[in-house]
């Protein structure tokens, strides 16, 4: 998957995921997402925080003690705007090649992945991904050695996607759709989950 490609996904993922936020009642806005101790609003906001300029970056890190999870955790914790506000921002940002300091186009694009199902898993609102661009982001979850290793989370296993061209690991093959594969990379409960549990190596 090249760059333009990689950008029109997440455009795509942007415009849509702001189309459902946007439909979100009081309740559902901040029900528990996926992510451990997070609302639904607290993952809006941080896709929205994508865009912040590396100046504020900088600064972010240095409140954090360049602590990089503390850093985004703080980050969407403390972020009050309202729903409608950050549905404007996720609008805006389509058409955006903006992205943090060191990243590739990749992680944007994992990121609306990901944290589109964080988001509408738990409302029971089934929203899969394209499965070109959950190969691309499955693929990148692989070789990511730093904020996470997921690599590790599946030691001794094999995931093979039964509906892309993905397989990565050696060991217990499980075989499943590639959504699925694409949480439990993310450290995200899935239907293969007790599988991975029941065989992963310390």
């Amino acid at each position: 998957m090249d760059s333009d490609e990689i950008w029109r996904n997440i455009d795509e993922q942007r415009g849509e995921l702001a189309d459902v936020l946007a439909t979100l009642t009081p309740d559902q806005w901040t029900s528990a997402s996926l992510c451990d101790g997070w609302q639904v609003r607290h993952v809006a906001a941080h896709l929205t925080q994508s865009q912040m300029s590396p100046a504020r970056v900088v600064l972010e890190a240095l409140k954090s003690g360049f602590r990089f999870d503390p850093m985004i955790r703080r980050l969407a914790l403390e972020d009050t705007r309202p729903q409608p506000d950050i549905v404007t921002a996720m609008r805006d940002m389509v058409g955006s090649r903006r992205r943090i300091i060191g990243t590739s186009p990749l992680d944007p694009l994992t990121d609306m992945l990901v944290h589109g199902q964080d988001i509408t898993v738990p409302l029971g609102i089934d929203r899969p991904p394209p499965v070109p661009a959950a190969v691309a982001a499955a693929n990148h979850l692989w070789r990511m050695r730093f904020p996470m290793h997921p690599a590790k989370r599946v030691k001794g296993m094999r995931l093979i996607a039964d509906d892309a061209d993905f397989a990565v690991g050696t060991g217990y093959q499980i075989t499943a759709p590639i959504r699925d594969i694409l949480m439990v990379l993310a450290g995200r409960p899935a239907d293969i989950s007790g599988q991975v549990d029941a065989h992963r190596i310390a």
